[in-house]
Parts: C-alpha cells; sequence; structure tokens
C-alpha cells in the first residue's frame, strides 16, 4: 500500500479530535507510533494469522455495525430519512447527546459472540476453556454480528 497517502486520513483524524493540540503534523507522528505498536509486519509474516487474526476480528466489529445500519434503514425508517434533521445538531438523529445507547447496546451484543473465538484464535484463552460451537462461531463473525446486532436492535427500538 501506498503509506504517504494511507498516513493522511487517520492524521487528520487525530487533528480533528483536539485542533488546539494536536495539529496534521503530530497527527502524522501519532498515527506513525501507533502503526509501529501494532506490530504490521507480524500479521503479514503468516497468512493464516492475518486473515484468521486481523481480518475475521476487523469483521466482528464490522457486521454488527451493517445489521444496525441494515435493520434502522429498513425496518424502522422504512427508508425515509429527513435530510435536513441528519445535519441539525439537536435533530431527530441525534438522540442522547449525539448517541444512540441502543445502537450501541446492539453493537456490544453483536461482538460479544465473537470474543470467546477471537481469545481463543489469538491464544490468550485455551482452546478447552471453551465449547468448540462457541470457538467456531468466530469464523462467521460477521454473520454473527450483523444478525445479533440486527435483531437486539430492532427489539431495543420497538420499545420506543
Amino acid at each position: 500500500t501506498n503509506i504517504a497517502a494511507n498516513i493522511v486520513s487517520p492524521a487528520n483524524d487525530f487533528a480533528h479530535l483536539a485542533p488546539k493540540k494536536i495539529n496534521f503534523r503530530t497527527g502524522g507522528y501519532i498515527t506513525g507510533v501507533i502503526g509501529i505498536l501494532i506490530f504490521p509486519w507480524k500479521l503479514i509474516a503468516d497468512p493464516t494469522g492475518y486473515i484468521f487474526t486481523w481480518l475475521i476480528a476487523y469483521s466482528s466489529l464490522l457486521g454488527p455495525v451493517g445489521g444496525i445500519m441494515i435493520v434502522d434503514y429498513f425496518f424502522i425508517r422504512h427508508k425515509e430519512l429527513q435530510l435536513n434533521e441528519l445535519y441539525k445538531h439537536k435533530g431527530i438523529y441525534s438522540y442522547s447527546n449525539g448517541f444512540n445507547t441502543k445502537a450501541i447496546i446492539a453493537l456490544l451484543v453483536g461482538i460479544i459472540p465473537n470474543v470467546p473465538g477471537f481469545l481463543v484464535t489469538v491464544k490468550l484463552l485455551p482452546a478447552d476453556t471453551i465449547a468448540s460451537w462457541i470457538e467456531h462461531l468466530y469464523n462467521y463473525a460477521w454473520f454473527v454480528g450483523f444478525i445479533v446486532s440486527g435483531i437486539v436492535y430492532r427489539l431495543l427500538m420497538k420499545k420506543k
């Protein structure tokens, strides 16, 4: 990949977190330090480590987000968004200080079933401490997270 191009987005993100204290250059340095601390060369040293650790772990976070978004758009809002409200600080989509606590709860509940399999994969938990079917859920992390978060979000939003 292109290091020079890939550093732009996170450097901007850090700079926008605290604009008075962090400028773009400092954000770039922070990105570089974090990039070194996560040992990316270890991810690609072993192809199975990259595929079964990084990609599946990342998908276990993205699946729940997708489930929440799909359920919200199709089943809660019935494909109707009020575009002007998206840009209002106190609009209908701002919820509680800008956070939809029901969505956050659904996100966390969707991630939880994948955690034991991840911990076994990275060898922080011995494989014999959990049921094998729970460990194998991790291989389907995106789907598990998508379905669980979607269902939980739908149930929580019904109580509106």
